[in-house]
């Protein structure tokens, strides 16, 4: 069943990502990289149906990849492909607008969606991240150093082969859609963590317990200047809760020292349950 949910938020990822292209971006002669990049370029130079162009162009890809990374990546990531290509030719949309920078902020937005939905379930529409994983395994690159230079090579041939106008919009799309992409793996509920150095760690972990209903986690250092030893309190809260840890910590140690960062996602008790992908 669980395989099955997989498979059906694959499909439905491709589906929104085809409407991102057929919406937004194609019409406008922009893409957002990979191989779904070449293949725009690809249907205005040549007049190629992108769909077609994106199977052809990855269905090699993806049987290198399935043979050197395993069959069952070799098997979602071409079922994506076909899912994609299938809903970029099936979901043929009027475009909703003729400005560039409109088309490439919302095409890439929802480019970005559909590829989140996929890679949360573990899947891929093949292109440029297999030979980004392909130049990992068997380079110095990174597979973030591979996407990159891959996408570059892209944006170079949009540049090259339409114009460098429209090699800029693509790059405002890639970058939307990436961080769509990272919002949807990471999560928009952002909290925060703390780490909070004091005298009086246990005092303070009491009132987290006790207080915000938060757990607290305390570990040993030793401060380089003084070389007295300490408890750092690790908490970590919701942003709402933050005010009412600040208030805390006056109440009870005005002197601790406090980090605050960031967390785009938290999971376990107390905030969002582990799940599964497939």
């Amino acid at each position: 069943m669980r395989a099955l949910w997989a498979y059906a938020q694959l499909t439905l990822g491709a589906a929104v990502t085809a409407l991102g292209l057929n919406f937004f971006l194609i019409p406008n002669r922009l893409n957002d990289g990979g191989v779904t990049g070449l293949a725009v370029v690809a249907h205005y130079l040549w007049g190629l149906p992108v769909g077609a162009v994106i199977a052809g162009l990855n269905l090699p890809l993806v049987l290198l990849g399935g043979r050197l990374l395993g069959m069952r990546f070799g098997v979602k990531t071409l079922y994506g492909i076909l899912a994609l290509s299938f809903w970029v030719e099936v979901l043929r949309v009027p475009a909703l607008t003729g400005d560039p920078l409109l088309a490439a902020v919302y095409g890439g937005a929802m480019s970005g969606l559909g590829l989140g939905l996929v890679f949360r379930v573990q899947g891929s529409t093949g292109g440029t991240d297999i030979v980004a994983r392909l130049l990992s395994r068997y380079s110095f690159l990174t597979v973030g150093q591979g996407l990159l230079a891959a996408d570059f090579v892209v944006m170079a041939l949009t540049g090259a082969a339409l114009t460098l106008r429209v090699a800029l919009y693509s790059l405002l799309a890639l970058f939307v859609s990436s961080r769509v992409v990272d919002l949807l793996q990471e999560g928009l509920d952002y909290s925060r963590a703390v780490w909070i150095v004091s005298e009086r760690s246990e005092e303070l972990a009491r009132g987290v317990l006790e207080g915000l209903g938060r757990g607290a986690t305390t570990f040993p250092a030793r401060g380089m200047y003084t070389g007295r030893q300490r408890e750092v309190l690790l908490v970590v809260v919701a942003r709402s809760e933050m005010a009412r840890l600040k208030e805390l910590v006056r109440r009870t140690d005005p002197g601790a020292f406090m980090v605050v960062g960031d967390v785009h996602e938290v999971l376990g008790e107390g905030f969002r349950p582990h799940r599964g992908l497939v």
